[in-house]
């Protein structure tokens, strides 16, 4: 029977791109990326993560770390010894905010020893990015990919996932009416509609959906549907017809709704992306 990330996975591809591997002595410093995540797997330590304004993470021991919404920040390993890790970028959907990675805390920090499942794909990794063979890249990538599902696993299974979208499918009393929204976005759903999947009260599912997802039950409709347009947008799909398959009655209704969520209409987000690439 699928569950929360087969039925995520579905909406938002995972795309994964390694962008450097070997030693790292002193500092590498990482720029504010808004609409990647970052993967730092660290083969041997002691590695220093630093952000702005955030206490420092002193990794010693084998250990990935990812960053679902990064900001500026720096790793710093020894100047001598230096440190041997794979760094990478993860995509998720269009890019920018998505179910999956909002429901993640805003470093994970995972030791390899403590993730089942993942020494057979950290050795095909580590071979291959500290090798010269032909389809490197290719292969690079499509192990993290793999990674990063095996780690999202791990997140939902340890509790790490404790809000959002992921929190709110691995709960019973909620997984109906949040896949009945992901599988009809263009539905006129209301508090009572939303609460008659869950079969609960209006009341409690308000109140239930808040302490489980970490946001309203009115705020998660807009965003998701929000999220599901830039998909769309993405994609070439006119405003018009992309309004009316996530549900808004308009291409100025969405307009309105993207101001709200994003500050931005739907062609300057267009313009920001392309921007971006």
């Amino acid at each position: 029977m699928p569950g929360p990330l087969d039925h995520l996975l579905t909406q938002f591809s995972l795309r994964a791109g390694v962008f450097y591997t070997g030693n790292i002595c002193g500092l590498h410093d990482f720029e504010r990326d808004e609409r990647r995540g970052h993967l730092h797997l660290v083969k041997n330590g002691p590695v220093q993560l630093t952000e702005l304004g955030k206490a420092a993470i002193v990794m010693d021991r084998p250990t990935l770390v990812f960053l679902p919404r990064p900001e500026t920040h720096r790793l710093v390993a020894d100047e001598r010894e230096g440190a041997n890790v794979v760094c990478a970028t993860v995509l998720l959907g269009g890019g920018g905010r998505n179910p999956i990675s909002d429901s993640l805390p805003d470093a994970v920090l995972i030791e390899f020893d403590q993730m089942a499942g993942i020494h057979e794909i950290l050795g095909l990794m580590f071979d291959e990015a500290f090798g010269d063979r032909s389809g490197r890249q290719a292969l690079l990538d499509r192990l993290c990919e793999v990674l990063m599902i095996k780690m999202l696993r791990h997140c939902l299974d340890q509790g790490i996932a404790a809000g959002g979208a992921l929190a709110g499918l691995s709960d019973p009393k909620l997984a109906k009416a949040l896949e009945a929204i992901h599988r009809q976005p263009a539905y006129g759903w209301d508090l009572p509609a939303m609460a008659a999947e869950a079969g609960m009260s209006r009341a409690r599912f308000a109140d239930y959906f808040r302490a489980v997802i970490g946001r309203p039950p009115a705020d998660y409709l807009a965003s998701w549907r929000i999220m599901l347009a830039q998909r769309l947008l993405a994609r070439g799909v006119p405003a018009k017809t992309v309004a009316l398959d996530v549900g808004y009655g308009s291409s100025s209704a969405l307009h309105r709704a993207f101001v709200r969520k994003l500050g931005v209409s739907p062609s300057g987000w267009l313009r920001e992306q392309s921007e971006s690439q």
